[in-house]
């Protein structure tokens, strides 16, 4: 079947995706084209088999990158028909890539213009309105597209967007009648009338248009109570009262309808009956969950306001959870709120432990957990709560850092690595980079310790790809590359960056100064040492420091104070047989 070209190019002047994709959507909403037929013109046969040529080579060009080159096409396409909308149209993302707004709003303005039928150009004149602020002629456009499609919805509810947001509320309310005479009257658009009316203080229009629904729909009893809660909040408390008592005649476990009631008992300082009807909703099974979370936040927010005394929330918590021992997310909240209030974490564990039985899943109060447990160093119970967390959130790396850190506290490095690399085999483009960068840091340090260096340098590469500024990883990669004589350029570089982070800190310095100390680089390893001592704490360090300390002074001609340090690193627990012939013999040995 031979392709009509004309026919191709005016289905492209209607939507082509290609064509539409550089103007942003308005609110998310879905955009409604109207197909209308091709516009009669007076081109000859000829003129239009070359228009349609280079019209179609542009839309290629474009789909392919090459503006420019689109945009010379479309220009001869103009020459040839200066009428053509779609050739307008075309050339206004032309001016989009190149941030020249101001053509490419005159662009799509001929091209509405040209065709004020099509829907498609209409609408992307108001979107180009719209994200550049200018509301009164984004309403003008998506007028213009109501009146050419009196059924276009999304048009109609952009347009009550762009009504309020220039506060006129008649244009809202005009714009939501048009929209009840598509949809009917129905909730949302209901309440939008109400905001409406209640914006212009006009309460007597906002009341009647609230009643109007709830007697259009005497089953749902959500909508009286909607006019009930309106009721309250415009001081027409009896009104109001009349109706939750009234639907609570007939569902007497309405939560909604509870709910207001309890508003009201509040506002009218009945608190007697206030707690009474709360406590019944609280211990009901059948009040939903969130209706009782609610209410209990709002009891512990007025706690708090009140002095903060847990031991009435405590008690209301275990009565709930009595009444309803299978909800987790009250045992949740009664976790959070101890936590809150700094309780012992063994009381804590035992309610985060509850919600572990219900809610097994839960990650949150097993991480909670996890790190109260950490804290007490009970490395076997973390490691018990970290392994069933793995099968219900794979994905989550914190699970297998734990246990991996847990395993290593234990000395028990060959699982210590597994549950590592167990964790990194979960990496992916959204994963938390500080958390992947300890991961492959940790693991370096294993496999260094395991006398696996290759691994172990490859394992600090990535943790420094992910994070360049691993802080501890510089330091370590650094050490061990002097140690191993290799790459001591790029030591000093890491290692220097580690002492600009932390200047203060001993275990840099001191990497510091050896790196310095193996080039050779005496006098400035002694300045760096001497940092390192002054800030040095760490009685077990100390004994390495100081023997470095004895090392570099000796490099430096100070003997004496070189056997000084020496000797000193031997009495910290340096006890190596090199030291030992070090003082024997006064002169550093490799």
């Amino acid at each position: 079947m031979k392709l009509n070209l004309r026919h191709f190019a005016l289905l492209l002047a209607v939507g082509s995706a290609a064509v539409l994709l550089a103007f942003p959507a308005f609110a998310g909403r879905k955009r409604s084209v109207a197909t209308v037929a091709a516009p009669t013109d007076s081109l000859s046969y000829n003129d239009r088999r070359r228009f349609d040529y280079l019209f179609l080579e542009a839309v290629r060009q474009q789909n392919a990158g090459h503006y420019t080159a689109a945009f010379d096409l479309l220009s001869r396409c103009l020459s040839i028909h200066p009428k053509a909308a779609e050739a307008y149209y075309m050339q206004a993302l032309y001016f989009s890539q190149l941030k020249n707004d101001s053509m490419a709003l005159a662009n799509l303005e001929k091209a509405a213009t040209l065709r004020p039928d099509n829907s498609a150009y209409v609408e992307r004149v108001g979107q180009f309105y719209i994200n550049t602020g200018n509301y009164d002629k984004a309403i003008e456009a998506y007028e213009k597209l109501c009146q050419n499609n009196r059924e276009n919805e999304d048009a109609l509810n952009i347009l009550v967007q762009l009504y309020t947001r220039k506060k006129d509320y008649q244009g809202v309310l005009r714009t939501l009648n048009r929209l009840e005479e598509l949809n009917g009257s129905n909730e949302e658009t209901t309440l939008s009338k109400v905001r409406a009316y209640e914006m212009m203080d006009n309460r007597k229009a906002a009341y009647n248009a609230l009643k109007r629904l709830s007697e259009e729909h005497p089953n749902d009893p959500g909508f009286r109570l909607m006019l009930g809660n309106w009721l309250m909040q415009n001081e027409r408390q009896k009104e109001a009262y009349r109706i939750f008592i009234h639907v609570l005649e007939e569902e007497p476990d309405n939560a909604y309808a509870q709910a207001s009631l309890y508003d009201y008992y509040r506002a009218k300082g009945q608190d007697s009956l206030a707690v009474g009807l709360r406590e019944k909703m609280l211990l009901s099974s059948k009040t939903e969950t969130q209706s009782k979370l609610t209410l209990l936040k709002q009891i512990i927010q007025d706690n708090e306001n009140e002095g903060g005394d847990s031991t009435k929330v405590l008690h209301l918590f275990e009565r709930i959870l009595q009444a309803n021992p299978t909800d987790g997310d009250i045992a949740e909240l009664q976790a959070a709120y101890m936590t809150l209030k700094q309780m012992p974490d063994s009381l804590i564990n035992k309610a985060l432990e509850k919600v572990l039985v219900i809610n097994p899943d839960n990650a949150g109060a097993r991480l909670q957990l996890i790190q109260n447990k950490w804290k007490q160093k009970s490395w076997d119970e973390v490691i018990a709560l970290s392994k069933p967390a793995q099968a219900y959130h794979p994905d989550e790396m914190a699970f297998y850092y734990f246990m991996g850190i847990a395993y290593y506290e234990k000395s028990d490095k060959d699982k210590a690595l597994d549950a590592f690399r167990r964790g990194v085999s979960e990496i992916n483009p959204q994963s938390n980079k500080n958390i992947v960068s300890d991961f492959y840091a940790i693991m370096g340090d294993i496999l260094h310790q395991k006398g696996r260096a290759d691994e172990a340098f490859a394992a600090y590469d990535s943790c420094l790809q992910w994070k360049p500024d691993n802080i501890e990883c510089l330091n370590n990669y650094a050490y061990y590359l002097s140690e191993s004589g290799k790459d001591l350029s790029r030591a000093e570089a890491m290692s220097h960056k580690s002492i600009q982070h932390s200047p203060t800190n001993a275990t840099y310095l001191d990497t510091y100064a050896w790196i310095l100390f193996l080039q050779k680089r005496y006098s400035e390893a002694q300045t760096y040492i001497d940092q390192a001592l002054a800030n040095d704490t760490d009685s077990v360090q100390s004994a390495v420091v100081i023997e470095h300390a004895g090392d570099i002074y000796a490099m430096n001609g100070k003997t004496d104070r070189a056997v000084e340090y020496w000797k000193k690193a031997l009495e910290k627990g340096g006890g190596s047989a090199l030291l030992s012939r070090k003082i024997k013999l006064k002169k550093y040995i490799k």
